[in-house]
């Protein structure tokens, strides 16, 4: 199959609903090509079944990514289903009630930890658990949302995401001697089940529709999708420790 990811082998997590950026990553990434694996945790069944969705049913190993046990095992799970790995796809973020919505000065601290340890480290946890599988050329691609600026309600989970950023950098400096890249999407703000967890979430939504030079869907995860896969091609072969912007242009415009 001819493609920009032809003979690919991706990890892509974070898959819940048809609606998530990593299902349409994922959907894409067969379209052109990969070979794709998914992870789930908890809600494992529903990934199950979101997977028959893909044009290629894939396979779905359970990950949560703060279990030292489930990341030690994670290469050899892969290699059941693919021989490596030439991308990995970081889709996850959580974080307590306590830490959105408006109340970042009241959120204790073992909330805040949970929100850093999913959202954050687990980035450089899922790096390192597949890199046995990885050889030189390979990529790691995240998600955040534009960790410039303080967001209404975003609170801790924007904190968790500054990290991510710093954290994608420190890992392209590290693993670009293995010739490994780590570069992230900043997407705008999607209608997604992540973003329905979030109180007050919709105040994001007018602001887009009414700044972005190119405008904004809500609804279409594809622009951040094909960005991810740009970046986990050859294409960018020189490009690493960069956030690429799929925001309409918003992040660009002052208020």
């Amino acid at each position: 199959m001819s493609g920009l990811l032809a003979g690919k082998r991706l990890l892509v997590t974070g898959v819940i609903t048809d609606a998530s950026i990593a299902f349409s990553v994922a959907k894409l990434a067969q379209e052109n090509g990969a070979q794709v694996v998914l992870t789930g945790y908890g809600r494992l069944s529903l990934v199950e079944r979101i997977a028959k969705r893909l044009p290629e049913p894939a396979p779905v190993i359970e990950l949560d990514v703060t279990d030292p046990a489930h990341l030690a095992g994670l290469a050899d799970r892969v290699r059941e289903h693919v021989d490596g790995l030439d991308g990995v796809v970081h889709s996850i973020g959580f974080a307590p009630q306590s830490c959105l919505g408006g109340g970042f000065l009241d959120a204790p601290w073992e909330d805040v930890a949970t929100a850093l340890h999913v959202s954050t480290f687990s980035y450089k946890s899922l790096a390192m658990a597949a890199l046995p599988l990885m050889s030189p050329g390979g990529a790691v691609v995240g998600l955040t949302f534009d960790a410039t600026k303080a967001w209404p309600v975003y609170d801790w989970m924007g904190v968790a995401k500054a990290g991510l950023e710093s954290a994608s950098r420190y890992l392209a400096m590290h693993l670009g001697k293995q010739g490994i890249r780590s570069n992230l999407v900043a997407a705008g703000p999607l209608r997604t089940i992540a973003a329905k967890s979030i109180p007050g979430f919709d105040e994001f939504e007018g602001a887009w529709a009414e700044r972005a030079p190119l405008g904004w869907s809500l609804t279409d995860q594809e622009p951040a999708a094909r960005a991810c896969l740009a970046l986990l091609s050859d294409w960018f072969p020189a490009t690493t420790g960069e956030i690429v912007h799929v925001d309409g242009g918003y992040h660009a415009i002052g208020s």
